[in-house]
């Protein structure tokens, strides 16, 4: 079927649009014309003058909805948590398990790949955050699992969770360089996160390939004058993205909006969402935010789309520039993605809005 959406500001992933239809065939965006141009055989559907942008991807999330993917490693909290998402505009997802055995993350491997085989949606892959951090920066993470990462290690991780084994955040100074190259090659996305390198330390990892840093400024070496820190090392670094969750809690309003005028391109949301469970990982809802039961940060009750309400509301950041962190940039480092844009070719997967961030459709 060939769909026609008119009437609506368009937010494409690289400007505004206004006057335009965004032309759908199937699951794939065809192009935006005039509104006067659209073809005969379209179906027209006109959004009255809501606001249209790429669906949401979120890169780090750890379950939704009564179920953490870590402690029920299985199809249900999959589902649910893809349900959360969907309730935040976001229909793409890297599933998160924060420091474990080995084991617990081959369960969530083996459950990812059911969940793919049974025609589960918007799973983008397994998210390791851990067990290769720094326990100086370890936050709320699992002290008894946290460990120095050896070869043989990695690879039966990778062997176990091939296909579904996308993203890990290591600290870069707790890992060897033939570690760092053997995920590499396995086109492993690396972010540098629960860290407390030095400011030289994060700066070579980074020129030595590590794209990405995770949660900027939580669990991370801090921006000191005399010693610059990760912190530093992402600021002043070219290239290097990294995610930041823009909840007020975990970062103060205000900084988000330094990193963001520092950064601009290389900056974008993560939800780092939990929900309530028991086992290793206690999380307490605390008013709008999750902690352990001694009260240690643990986790965001966030949606994606809550992110860019707060990031325009809050932090003084554009309307557009906070959709594109939502989405146009956190695509950029999954490059074999058609998504976060509104253009000939890529996935049909929309949402829409109103001026006070109520998602009224999601197209997916």
């Amino acid at each position: 079927m060939s769909t026609a959406y008119i009437n609506g500001t368009i937010f494409t992933g690289n400007g505004v649009e206004t006057g335009k239809a965004i032309l759908i065939t199937g699951k794939t965006i065809e192009g935006l014309v005039p509104a006067t141009d659209i073809p005969s055989h379209y179906i027209q559907h006109d959004l009255n003058g809501l606001n249209i942008a790429p669906a949401f991807i979120d890169l780090q999330i750890y379950g939704g909805n009564g179920r953490l993917f870590s402690h029920a490693p299985d199809v249900a909290s999959l589902q649910a948590t893809y349900e959360y998402c969907l309730q935040g505009g976001c229909t793409a997802f890297m599933i998160t398990m924060a420091t474990n055995t080995i084991e617990t993350f081959l369960k969530g491997f083996y459950a990812a790949m059911a969940y793919i085989q049974q025609g589960g949606k918007g799973l983008l892959g397994v998210h390791l955050e851990g067990p290769y951090i720094n326990p100086a920066k370890r936050g709320a993470h699992l002290a008894d699992c946290i460990k120095r990462p050896i070869v043989e290690e990695v690879e039966l991780l990778l062997k176990k969770g091939a296909a579904v084994f996308k993203m890990m955040t290591i600290a870069p100074e707790q890992c060897d360089a033939p570690v760092i190259e053997l995920l590499q090659r396995n086109n492993i996305l690396l972010s540098a996160g629960h860290s407390n390198a030095t400011y030289q330390q994060a700066i070579q990892a980074f020129n030595n390939g590590i794209p990405a840093a995770t949660h900027l400024f939580n669990a991370m070496s801090p921006l000191q004058h005399r010693a610059p820190g990760m912190v530093g090392a992402v600021f002043n670094h070219a290239t290097v993205m990294s995610s930041i969750v823009c909840d007020g809690i975990h970062v103060d309003f205000a900084a988000v909006r330094i990193a963001q005028q520092i950064m601009q391109q290389r900056l974008f949301f993560i939800t780092d969402a939990v929900t309530a469970t028991a086992g290793d990982y206690p999380h307490i809802l605390k008013n709008n935010h999750y902690v352990l039961p001694d009260g240690t940060l643990s986790g965001s009750a966030l949606t994606m789309m809550q992110c860019v309400k707060n990031a325009v509301e809050h932090a003084g950041i554009d309307l557009a520039e906070a959709l594109r962190m939502a989405s146009t940039y956190p695509a950029r480092l999954l490059p074999e993605l058609r998504k976060g844009k509104i253009e000939k070719g890529y996935d049909a997967e929309l949402v829409v809005f109103d001026n006070s961030f109520n998602i009224t459709a999601l197209i997916y």
